[in-house]
């Protein structure tokens, strides 16, 4: 899978915030986070990624991600706002900084099989 339309769900994630604000914030946060607000996070990159090629006309190998995907990542933001107190800059600097972490096509690929478990066992 060639991931040429990663930059646009980046951008997406970033949500208009100043990169030197999403730096500072990112690098605070990353250091506070449990293993499971990790993978939420990872989570929530990969589905907007998935869902941002599949309305391309890629990823079809991976189930339609444009609701369940959108809303397990709105959920996922909002509950790490609301765990650990950091502001949505933050939130959003920690999810862009995943993305481009899965903007290579193996690590994308690694992450989905999970991913996919738990948005499955989220209800979503």
């Amino acid at each position: 899978m060639i991931l040429r339309h990663v930059p646009i769900a980046l951008a997406a994630i970033s949500l208009a915030i100043p990169v030197s604000a999403q730096s500072d914030n990112a690098d605070r946060a990353q250091q506070t986070l449990s293993l499971e607000q990790r993978t939420a996070l990872r989570c929530s990159a990969a589905f907007a990624i998935v869902s941002a090629l599949q309305a391309r006309g890629g990823a079809q190998e991976y189930p339609p991600l444009a609701q369940r995907g959108r809303e397990y990542f709105v959920r996922s933001a909002a509950q790490l706002i609301d765990d650990t107190g950091i502001d949505r800059a933050g939130i959003a600097a920690l999810m862009q900084r995943e993305a481009e972490a899965m903007s290579d096509a193996d690590r994308l690929e690694a992450a989905m099989p999970a991913c996919l478990l738990l948005l499955d066992s989220s209800g979503l």
